[in-house]
C-alpha cells in the first residue's frame, strides 16, 4: 500500500530536518511532503535538505487549511500525519501504521505520555475530550494527538477538515460518526510545548475557540451511525 507522510509545518526551521529524516527512517513510507505555512524562516530549506518535497503557501491557511490545500491531490492509500515538531519521535510513525496496514484500524492516533513539563490547565484537551464524548460516546486519552494514520476512505469521509485548531476533534468526531474503527496508540512522543505564559494562554485560548467551533458544527448535523466499536488502546 502507498504510504504517504504529511508534515503541516509553521516556523518548525529547528526541528523539521530531524522530523523528516526520522520519517524516512520508518519501513512503509513512501514519501514525505512538508507543507510549509508560510512561516518566513528556514523551515522550507531545512525540509528540503532533509529530502521532503516542500510546498510553500503563500500566505498562512492555518493546519486545516494547508491539508485541504494539499493533500486531495496526492496518490496514497494510507495518509499519514506527523507534527512539524516531532523532531526524532516522528520514528514512532510505525505504530500507527502497523494497524491500518494490517487492517486492524481505519484510523490510528496517537496517545501521547504526560507532558514532561506543566504547560497549561488541561482545558484544551478537556474541551476536545468532552466534545467527542457528546457526540460519539467515546473517551479518547488524546483528543488533540496531530500524529494520525488513516486509510483513504477515512480521508475521503473526514474531509474538508476544520480550520485552526479544531482539526483533529473533528476528524475523530466524523470518522467515529462514520463507523470507522479508531484505535489510540500508546507512544512516548513528545513535541514542543506551551508554557503558562501570555503566549502560552493565547495559544490555548485560540484552540479552544477552534475546538468549540467544530463541536457546535456537528451538534447541528444529523446525526450518523455511531463506531461500530469504540476506541480501544492498543
Amino acid at each position: 500500500m502507498r504510504v504517504t507522510a504529511v508534515v503541516p509545518a509553521f516556523r518548525e526551521e529547528d526541528l523539521i530536518g530531524a522530523t523528516v529524516g526520522a520519517l524516512y527512517g520508518v519501513e512503509g513510507i513512501d514519501s514525505v511532503l512538508v507543507i510549509d505555512d508560510a512561516s518566513g524562516d528556514g523551515t522550507a530549506a531545512a525540509a528540503r535538505a532533509a529530502g521532503a518535497t516542500v510546498v510553500v503557501n503563500s500566505a498562512n491557511l492555518g493546519k486545516g487549511g494547508s491539508l485541504n490545500r494539499v493533500v486531495q491531490s496526492l496518490e496514497f492509500e494510507v495518509l499519514l500525519l506527523v507534527d512539524g515538531d516531532l523532531g526524532t519521535h516522528a520514528s514512532e510513525a510505525g505504530l500507527l501504521l502497523e494497524p491500518v496496514l494490517s487492517g486492524k484500524a481505519d484510523l490510528a492516533i496517537a496517545a501521547f505520555p504526560p507532558p514532561r513539563s506543566r504547560g497549561g490547565f488541561g482545558f484544551a484537551q478537556g474541551a476536545g475530550r468532552a466534545g467527542i464524548k457528546l457526540i460519539t460516546g467515546a473517551l479518547m486519552r488524546s483528543p488533540l494527538s496531530g500524529q494520525r494514520a488513516m486509510t483513504r476512505e477515512v480521508f475521503r469521509s473526514v474531509t474538508p477538515f476544520d480550520g485552526g485548531f479544531g482539526v483533529e476533534v473533528g476528524m475523530t468526531i466524523d470518522a467515529l460518526r462514520a463507523g470507522f474503527n479508531v484505535l489510540e496508540i500508546d507512544t512516548t512522543m513528545s513535541h514542543r510545548e506551551t508554557g503558562r505564559d501570555i503566549k502560552g494562554f493565547m495559544h490555548r485560548g485560540r484552540q479552544l475557540v477552534a475546538i468549540s467551533g467544530a463541536v457546535a458544527r456537528r451538534l447541528g448535523q444529523r446525526r450518523g451511525p455511531r463506531s461500530r466499536r469504540p476506541p480501544v488502546e492498543h
